[in-house]
Order: structure tokens, then sequence, then C-alpha cells
């Protein structure tokens, strides 16, 4: 009896940003080559206001904290469709998780083949070798990680 085939998980940073949008097409056609499959992994934060202790404060942070992981998961659906359209040829998994994006990253590396991060999303600054998740993630990732790098355009950063 043969042992069941599993294929390759290769997670990715999502922010919707053009260098998170070129991880992911390395990603993907990474997982092509190796039959691998493609978890796009995009953070979101919300942080509840600490003084709001009454009920209704209380269900007003349960729907902002709704609304917030909603637009999260329309953002990265938008942000897929973008980079890789609707059919990539390989298996792509939307993933949208509540957190830091570095911590989400780490702790999904855990169960990952391989993490690929793009050099910096949104809040990034104009010749950074590194964003700063993109760093976290190299520094406390659990297994290997790929960095894709930006353009000549960008200043090859």
């Amino acid at each position: 009896m043969s042992e069941p085939t599993i294929e390759p998980l290769i997670v990715v940073g999502v922010d919707g940003s053009r260098h998170s949008k070129e991880a992911l097409r390395w990603a993907v056609e990474q997982a092509r080559l190796t039959g691998g499959r493609v978890h796009a992994l995009m953070a979101w934060e919300w942080n509840r206001n600490p003084f709001a202790i009454g009920m209704a404060e209380a269900q007003f942070a349960e729907q902002e904290a709704e609304t917030a992981e909603e637009a999260a998961r329309r953002k990265l659906a938008d942000t897929v469709t973008a980079a890789v359209g609707a059919s990539p040829g390989v298996p792509v998994f939307r993933r949208v998780e509540q957190g830091s994006p570095a911590q989400v990253l780490v702790d999904a590396s855990k169960e990952a083949d391989l993490t690929v991060v793009g050099t910096r999303g949104y809040g990034g600054f104009k010749g950074a070798l590194l964003g700063s998740v993109s760093q976290q993630v190299v520094q406390f990732s659990a297994g290997t990680v790929v960095v894709v790098r930006g353009g000549e355009e960008d200043g090859g950063a």
C-alpha cells in the first residue's frame, strides 16, 4: 500500500500591494512546477476600544470587527483575481486571519513547506531592502522563506 501524496503547501503573504501580487504570482508558478498548492494569506487587525465596557459598545465593537474581516476577505479575493486570474492552474486557497501580518505569517509557516513574501507592502519606504513584515518572517519563520524582490523600476528593492 502506498502513502498518499500530499501536495507541497506554499503560504504567501498578500496585502493588496503590487509587491504582494508579485509574490503571489511567483508562488503560483512554484506550485505549478512542484505540484503544490498555495494559501494566499491576508492578515487583518482591529483594536477594540479598551474603555468601551457597556453592552451596546460591546455589540458595536463586534459588528465593527465583522466588517473589518469581511473587508479583508473582499480585498484578498480581488487581489488574488488581479494577480493570477480566476483559474491559475493550481489550487489557490484564500485565508484571512486576525492578527499582525508578521505573526500570522510566522504562525502559518509552521504548516508550510515554503513561505513567500514580497519585499515590502503598504507602509514601506522607498529604498528599504526588506519591509518590516518580510524581515520578521525571514527571522522567525519555522521553515524556508522566499522573498520576491521588486523589479528595476522599484530601484531593485
